[in-house]
């Protein structure tokens, strides 16, 4: 189990660098392309599509799955000993998926923060200032209310000491 879990966590890195990785280039993913398609099928010159970049869920399992596939066969001939098993295969796979899918959160969310940098900082300016509108009405609002209970409580005519003493009998 855990050797699982440290594989799982591995790949999701790995998977986060394949991601950022075919993000600035891409050049496997369109060798591949001019050897398997003829030239009218051949991506353009701009798209940016990678193995996992820019992919659907599906295409993304196929080719990380062979990715895997390939390299359990290249390491059993150079390593005869049964370390690939399919839980470890499966923890891979899932977790390179889940390292593309994060860092594609992360890039997204990075070009967001950028487009909306100066719109954000005007929303945290208002933010703070309505802040400090309910603050001050807050505190206003105690004392004007602290005024208005002494006004409201009815005054109590006090007697003098003398009036005081005689009510005693002592005077």
């Amino acid at each position: 189990m855990t050797l699982e879990l440290i594989i799982f966590i591995a790949a999701i890195l790995f998977g986060i660098f394949i991601y950022w990785q075919e993000s600035r280039n891409n050049g496997v993913y369109r060798f591949f392309n001019k050897v398997i398609n003829s030239k009218a099928l051949q991506m353009k010159p701009h798209d940016r599509t990678g193995f996992v970049y820019q992919q659907s869920f599906l295409l993304r399992v196929v080719f990380v799955g062979f990715l895997y596939l390939i390299a359990i066969v290249i390491i059993r001939f150079l390593i005869p000993i049964d370390v690939a098993t399919i839980s470890i295969f499966a923890s891979m796979i899932v977790g390179t998926l889940v390292g593309t899918y994060l860092a594609n959160f992360i890039f997204k969310s990075s070009e967001v923060i950028e487009e909306q940098a100066e719109s954000l900082e005007d929303i945290m300016q208002d933010t703070i200032e309505k802040g400090k509108d309910i603050l001050d009405d807050l505190t206003r609002k105690d004392e004007t209310l602290s005024e208005q209970i002494k006004e409201a409580e009815p005054k109590v005519e006090e007697k003098s000491a003398r009036e005081r003493l005689k009510d005693k009998g002592l005077l």
